[in-house]
């Protein structure tokens, strides 16, 4: 695994924690983490439990024994270390988004497609797709249940930087992480809502807004001159947005809102989709992330509202591997179903999901929501990925 911290962090529990879940064709060994400080990955792999540590990710790649890469890095290294992962013939699962640019995801995507001839598997990492309760609302609609989908809505709301004292840390840095929160979180609720409805956003009209834009360099920072006000404190330029919102239409005819922002005081990781079709809506929402709510509007009229879907039976997706119903799991599940169904997959030959390519689409969505918004809300046509993939 190479990176070490928030995502590497939840990416190694649930490493450790899978194949003493799952019953699973293949085993998982924690065998080498990588990250550029030496003390700091040192404590990382005694603590997160790796076997060895390196500070190159190229010893990833050169050693025989290794057979997946998992990468958790920001978006600025993804691809060449993905490129090189493919082209050696390791297994590669990455974070998202895929890329900090579609060029990027063009080409990890093409070359994921030409690994995957000598049987090399790769998948991107949008965790929320293995919480149960996505993963049933999905068959819900899969099952027809809510009919036509006519509406889509999706919010993803942080506040973690709404203090402008907060620094500039690498995610507010255009050339490290692509974009903020459009990339950032944005991206999960474009993925999740293509997910659950099987329909792809074909067009979006945006506006993005970067509301401190400029902030006070982390400790480790140097050479440069500006300071706030006047002052001593060293600051640099936000080069990312920190909130986004766009309208789009999804090619099954859906109208679909989408907002994302790291400026809503008060909501600490707050992600909620809403699906309206023909015959029922249905509701997820991050803070209470073992239910559903879900309304039949083909029930009669004395008995409709919407009712309370507790997602913990054994039937419900993922959940038999765990505790007796009624008992609720939590946000680093996720991950762990994650590792499950990569593994199973690389396995036993068949290609995860989702796919570069599916990421790659995801990418596509995130450069016309910014193109959309350069041009001052301008209706941005979604482009082709030129590549087969499976929402």
């Amino acid at each position: 695994m190479v990176g070490y911290a928030f995502m590497g962090a939840a990416h190694s529990q649930a490493w450790r924690t899978v194949n003493r879940v799952f019953d699973l064709p293949a085993r998982a060994r924690m065998a080498l983490i990588c990250g550029r400080d030496t003390a700091k990955v040192a404590d990382a792999a005694d603590r997160l439990g790796w076997d060895a540590y390196t500070t190159d990710w190229r010893d990833l790649i050169n050693r025989d024994d290794i057979d997946v890469v998992d990468i958790c890095t920001p978006g600025d290294s993804h691809a060449e270390i993905a490129l090189a992962a493919l082209a050696a013939g390791k297994h590669v699962l990455c974070e998202k988004p895929l890329a900090n640019t579609v060029e990027e995801a063009r080409a990890m995507t093409a070359a994921a497609d030409t690994a995957r001839a000598a049987g090399v598997r790769s998948m991107c990492g949008f965790n929320y797709r293995r919480v149960p309760a996505v993963t049933m609302m999905r068959q819900l609609v899969a099952d027809g249940r809510l009919g036509v989908i006519r509406h889509v809505r999706a919010t993803y709301l942080q506040d973690w930087i709404v203090d402008p004292q907060f620094p500039l840390v690498w995610r507010l840095q255009k050339d490290r992480a692509g974009s903020g929160a459009l990339g950032d979180i944005g991206a999960h609720i474009i993925d999740l809502t293509q997910y659950v409805t099987g329909q792809r956003i074909s067009g979006v009209s945006a506006v993005t807004e970067t509301f401190v834009k400029e902030r006070p360099l982390p400790a480790e920072s140097s050479g440069l001159a500006a300071t706030v006000d006047g002052g001593s404190a060293p600051t640099g330029p936000v080069t990312v947005d920190d909130a986004a919102v766009f309208v789009a239409r999804l090619d099954g005819g859906a109208l679909a809102t989408y907002e994302a922002s790291r400026f809503a005081t008060g909501r600490k990781n707050g992600l909620r989709v809403e699906i309206n079709g023909s015959l029922g809506s249905v509701v997820f929402d991050l803070e209470r992330l073992n239910e559903l709510e879900f309304y039949d509007a083909t029930r009669p009229a004395a008995e409709q509202g919407f009712s309370r879907i507790l997602v913990t039976e054994g039937e419900h997706p993922y959940m038999s591997a765990w505790w007796p119903p009624g008992h609720i799991i939590g946000y680093e599940h996720s991950f762990t179903h994650e590792m499950r169904d990569f593994i199973e997959a690389v396995a036993t030959g068949v290609d995860p999901t989702p796919s570069f390519a599916d990421a790659l689409q995801v990418q596509l969505v995130l450069d016309a929501v910014t193109r959309s918004a350069e041009l001052g809300s301008s209706w941005a046509e979604v482009a082709p990925t030129l590549t087969a993939a499976a929402v």
